[in-house]
This record gives structure tokens, sequence and C-alpha cells, in this order.
């Protein structure tokens, strides 16, 4: 019995010590990438990635984003001895719903992201739910290819070189 409670103690104490790692006055860094030619693709894809640097030196800290509605999963990239706090949103668009300009990358902790399903599963404003950082994403927009496509004018062209070959053969011939 004592065996038990000498196990559940120290269960315990791992619990409380793995969440109690929250991260205090953020700072982010962040780049991103955006796909820009459209011309044989059906979704954009939108990838931010970014470090998180906490006042309390907290590492490995699980996150989550919202985007435009959207929950996604923050997924962390290799920790290694040189890299720490460093992490990957990415998520696809079709090419018609997707619009140029910036887009809001609202990161949370698990706390956050916590409130944040329960003001969406109760119908509640989700913006009362404060990020722990939010990100800027910038997507310029994407090239779909010329107005017009080449193969309609070679026809244009050729149709106006046969137009004007036929009429001076009728001015030589009359």
């Amino acid at each position: 019995m004592g065996f038990l409670i000498f196990v559940t103690s120290i269960l315990a104490f791992c619990a409380t010590s793995v969440v109690s790692s929250s991260c205090t006055k953020p700072e982010v860094s962040a780049i991103s990438y955006t796909t820009q030619d459209a011309t044989v693709l059906t979704k954009i894809a939108f990838v931010a990635e970014f470090s998180l640097k906490c006042e309390n030196n907290a590492k490995n800290i699980p996150l989550y984003a919202e985007v435009n509605g959207k929950t996604l999963p923050a997924v962390q990239k290799f920790s290694g001895p040189t890299v720490d706090n460093e992490y990957q949103v990415s998520w696809v668009e079709d090419i018609k719903k997707s619009r140029s300009g910036d887009y809001k990358v609202n990161l949370y902790d698990e706390e956050g992201y916590g409130l944040l399903r329960k003001a969406i599963r109760n119908g509640e404003d989700v913006a009362t739910v404060k990020p722990l950082v939010t990100i800027i994403l910038n997507h310029p927009g994407a090239y779909q290819g010329p107005w017009v496509n080449s193969e309609f004018m070679a026809l244009v062209l050729s149709i106006l070189v046969w137009y004007v070959a036929f009429t001076a053969k009728s001015k030589v011939l009359s």
C-alpha cells in the first residue's frame, strides 16, 4: 500500500511539473511561405515557421494555432541540443477561396486552446480569448496564368493572317 502511494505521488509531481510550464512574455520571430504560382495547382499552401522565446525560459510548449476560424496544431520542429521552441503551422486553401493580403495566425498554449475550444463549443465570441501571440502571414496572391491563353492568341493571329492574305488575293485577282 505504501508503494502505491509513493508511485501516485511521483506521478502527480511529474504531471504538475509538465503542466506548469507556460510561457511568460513571449517573443516570436517568424518567416512564412505561400504558393505564388497557381497555374497548375488547385490549392494554395500556407506555411509559417517561427521560434518562440519566453522570459521564463519555458521549452517544448505544446502550441495550437487559429486561422480564420480553423484550429490547427503547431508542430514542433526537431528538438535537439541546439534547436528549442521552433514550430511550424501549415494549411491549404482552395484557390478560389484564398485571398491576397495578411492572415492572422493566433497562437495558444494548452490553457488558451482549452478556453478557445470552450468558446467555440458554447457559441461565444472567440475574440474574447486572448492568444499567447499573433503572427502575421502575408500572401501576395498567386499567379494563375495569362488572361488570354497562347493557343487562343495563335488562333486569332492565324485567322487575321488568313483574312489579310485572302483580301490581298481578292484585290490582285480583280
